[in-house]
């Protein structure tokens, strides 16, 4: 019980570190979250602050998600990194520290599934960047990549593994919730490009 209370701890806590904020108020003295989208996701910071700040949160963001989930692997096993992945994206979803308002969880969830299974990670991330290419929409392609990580590792990841498969599914639910937002202006139309300023 102790080492499961303390893989979900410092798991969420890790996630607390909210790349984008931080480096907003690092480094430009503002707010993310009155900016842009409001979102304190790496996503909002390269269309709030620009390629480099937003190139760093979306690094330092996937090196939580590694992070949390080797500090679960060291202390619980495989069954621990599972749940230390789990509690990072919610700590970077909802994080304590910024009154539970953080970012969507998709870089921070690769890097959980980087760790866990690298090659689904590689895949799903080349089938998201495609489609972000080809549409422009970061949002779109985000959700794809997690909506079809549980089927790209039930496929590549021999044999079927049922814990990995009802994380990845766990974290795919999330991520789509975290997008509802976007999943409406998607349907209507209405949705940021990328490069394109939110009003």
């Amino acid at each position: 019980m102790k080492q499961l209370l303390m893989v979900v701890s410092i798991s969420y806590l890790i996630g607390n570190f909210s790349s984008a904020y931080i480096l907003g108020k690092i480094l430009r003295k503002v707010d993310i979250r009155e900016h842009g989208s409001g979102n304190a996701g790496a996503t909002n910071a390269l269309r709030t602050f620009g390629k480099r700040i937003g190139a760093l949160a979306f690094i330092l963001d996937v090196t939580k998600g590694i992070l949390a989930t080797f500090v679960g692997y060291k202390l619980m096993g495989y069954n621990g990194s599972l749940l230390g992945g789990i509690f990072v994206v919610l700590g970077h979803n909802w994080p304590i520290f910024l009154n539970f308002k953080g970012g969507k969880g998709i870089a921070t969830s690769l890097g959980v599934i980087f760790f866990l299974h690298w090659p689904t990670g590689i895949i799903c991330i080349l089938i998201g960047a495609f489609i972000i290419y080809k549409t422009r929409y970061v949002s779109l392609g985000s959700i794809v990549a997690a909506a079809i990580t549980p089927i790209i590792g039930s496929i590549v990841n021999r044999p079927f593994n049922r814990e990995f498969f009802l994380t990845t599914l766990f974290l795919a639910i999330l991520a789509i919730f975290r997008h509802r937002a976007n999943i409406e202006r998607l349907a209507k139309g209405k949705e940021y490009k990328l490069g394109e300023k939110v009003e």
